[in-house]
């Protein structure tokens, strides 16, 4: 027996009428807003449920998680809320319940019995091909003997480089069997061994996302873009690249800079390919990147991987991100307060968390939240005299050198530590202080993905004695430069070699032995491309003359040039303000520091999701002594020279005073 409609209807209102009841019998609570730094209005035109969607910059204003989030009557009291954060269910996939494939003259069919009554939109088949293109059509059928068309001449393919689109899409709808027949006419058939269907997924409402390109970095075949999101902890939904390349394939990887133990990290948020590519006369591309991550700080970065292929000329970058909707029961009409950036208070806990299931699909009055204004009633807590960001004193007598650092103006700021710091400075760079006037500013260091090339100066270096080894000299402009990669190209149009990259070294007693850095196996051949020959370095190398070797055999020499190696960019980010009397140094190249532990727990959100300002350090000044210096880099004979003359000096010192000495009595 079917229930009848009205009394659905009536039960549904009665289920209403409760829950308005309950939340009119809510109690307002006493409130005091002056810890909370912004506030914007919200006109109510009439008592009942009230629906907010809130803006970009509210949520950039507030915690990540929206604790501090709080709504205020024109009475002063705080008024109960929900929030919502609408998100679209995955996409599920089941696998068909039996699959046949047969090869025809020309075709290979497949027929798929579904197994399930539940709505499809969709099916990707599974094949160990590794390279093909081919055009598919779909039929639908509920007793396996009538069909209806649901799709035709769509193009499934694998190619190289992870390339592929083995889905086809039609509408949605229940089948209990799926045709599949494949077009075979123009290249051999290939094997396919089974299909997973798909179920529609949920939507979730969205809107358009204003995303900026900050920078844009070329490295050893990756492009870095760093996008500015124009707020934070916002829940992005997906990225578009914007390009007007007619044919390409790259691998994409999204990331977000990250507080860590350490400093500030590049965290992996995860990776995609797109594409443009021509199928049987037919355009191909597949440009969007899925997210759907809340991204906590406002910067994202996109790192395209070009490898021996040209960067790509990008447009734009556009982005979609998700609603997150605000829900309050309003007594009265009127103004009401919302208020956030608080960034020491807790969630509230109401009695309406258990309501959230029917209010989500409930009725209720939109209302748009104004601009974002100051608190006028803003106080700021104790607390907050923390953030002056100024560290313990610092005794810099063991520091050796030092770069002057210019400030034009307040706020973030941020220094990329250069070629002449790092080779000076510990490996972690943990002997890194930024001092004003003998006081510490806390920082943070940065590890970024971008890499910064250094041009070296290659000379042969051959051993008369081995004709069939080819040896280069290479010199950096530093040594014990933190490089991990060389990088040349090759002139010679054919040739396969095993390369080794190593350095001569001087221990402790002065003897000189190779210690190896890096190896590798290049080939080339003459239809290719000139392409980058690569070493990844395994040890940073201790001094600035650089080996790299191979042995012919029975070939001709090969030639190379384009010499350069490549460094990882490391910044330091810190809050300080201009003051010409009392000016900021970096000091550096201390081996017995340990790295600074400062308290920035309450600072360190705000440094992350801050516009920085951009601050090059001034020429290295070097501290120490000459004498001081002279005596550390004392090598080989000429250590055993000088405590050899420090020991006659000593024993000419004990003759002389034994002279000056009472002799004993007979």
């Amino acid at each position: 027996m079917k229930p009848n409609p009205r009394f659905r209807r009536h039960r549904k209102l009665c289920g209403l009428a409760g829950l308005v009841k309950l939340l009119c019998a809510t109690s307002l609570l006493a409130f005091a807003p002056n810890e909370w730094r912004q506030t914007q209005t919200l006109n109510v035109p009439a008592p009942g449920l009230v629906r907010v969607n809130l803006p970009a910059t509210t949520l950039n204003a507030a915690q990540p998680g929206l604790e501090d989030l709080r709504i205020v009557d024109a009475a002063g009291n705080q008024v109960p809320y929900l929030i919502e954060h609408p998100v679209p269910d995955p996409e599920s996939m089941l696998r068909s319940k039996e699959f046949r494939s047969t090869i025809e003259a020309g075709a290979t069919r497949l027929i798929l019995e579904t197994g399930t009554t539940a709505r499809i939109v969709g099916v990707s088949l599974e094949t160990p091909a590794s390279q093909f293109v081919k055009a598919v059509q779909v039929e639908g059928s509920h007793n396996g003997a009538n069909w209806k068309k649901l799709a035709a001449g769509e193009p499934i393919f694998q190619l190289p480089g992870g390339v592929a689109k083995l889905r086809v899409s039609f509408a949605e709808a229940a089948w209990e069997f799926l045709q599949l027949t494949i077009d075979d006419r123009r290249s051999e058939p290939v094997p396919f061994t089974g299909a997973q269907l798909h179920r529609p997924r949920s939507t979730a409402p969205a809107e358009t996302l204003p995303i900026a390109i900050k920078s844009r970095d070329e490295g050893l075949g990756v492009t870095r873009l760093a996008l500015d999101l124009g707020a934070a902890n916002l829940t992005v939904a997906s990225l578009r690249i914007d390009t007007s390349e007619p044919l390409f394939t790259r691998s994409v990887t999204l990331s977000v800079p990250e507080i860590a133990e350490d400093g500030i990290r590049e965290r992996t948020l995860g990776e995609a390919v797109v594409y443009r590519v021509e199928v049987d006369g037919r355009n191909e591309a597949r440009l969007d990147i899925p997210v759907e991550q809340q991204i906590h700080a406002r910067e994202m970065l996109v790192l395209i991987r070009n490898q021996d292929s040209p960067p790509l000329s990008i447009n734009a970058v556009r982005g979609d991100r998700r609603l997150v909707r605000l829900i309050f029961f309003a007594h009265e009409p009127g103004h009401y307060s919302l208020l956030s950036g608080n960034s020491q208070c807790t969630a509230p806990r109401y009695d309406l968390s258990a309501l959230s299931e029917q209010l989500k699909n409930a009725g209720a009055t939109e209302v748009e939240a104004s601009s974002l204004a100051p608190n006028p009633n803003y106080k700021a807590p104790e607390a907050l005299a923390a953030l002056t960001l100024t560290g313990a004193k610092i005794d810099i007598a063991k520091w050796k050198f030092r770069k002057p650092v210019p400030l034009t103006q307040s706020g973030v700021q941020q220094i990329e530590l250069d070629p002449d710091l790092l080779a000076h400075a510990l490996r972690d760079q943990s002997d890194v202080r930024l001092v004003r006037k003998e006081r510490q500013i806390p920082f943070l260091l940065e590890r970024t993905s971008i890499s910064r090339a250094i041009q070296l100066t290659a000379t042969p270096a051959n051993d008369p004695k081995k004709s069939a080894l080819s040896r280069w000299s290479l010199k950096t402009p530093q040594a014990a430069l933190p490089i991990t990669r060389l990088v040349c190209t090759a002139a010679s149009p054919l040739f396969h070699r095993k390369m080794r990259l190593w350095e001569e070294v001087t221990d402790e007693r002065g003897d000189k032995f190779p210690c190896e850095l890096g190896h590798a196996a290049w080939d080339h051949v003459p239809t290719q491309a000139t392409r980058q020959l690569i070493i990844q370095l395994d040890a940073y190398p201790q001094g600035d003359t650089l080996l790299l070797e191979t042995d012919n055999g029975d070939n001709p020499a090969i030639e190379l040039r384009e010499f350069r190696c490549y460094y990882p960019v490391t910044r330091v980010v810190f809050k300080a303000a201009p003051n010409s009397a009392e000016p900021v140094w970096l000091y550096y190249g201390n081996r017995e520091a340990s790295a600074p532990h400062y308290d920035l727990s309450l600072v360190a959100g705000e440094l992350l999701r801050a516009d920085r300002s951009t601050v090059i350090s001034g020429d290295e000044e070097t501290l120490s002594s000459k004498a001081e210096r002279a005596g550390e880099t004392l090598t080989g004979s000429a250590r055993y020279i000088f405590w050899g003359a420090l020991g006659l000096v000593v024993v000419a010192l004990l003759t002389l005073m034994s002279r000056f000495l009472p002799k004993p009595e007979q």
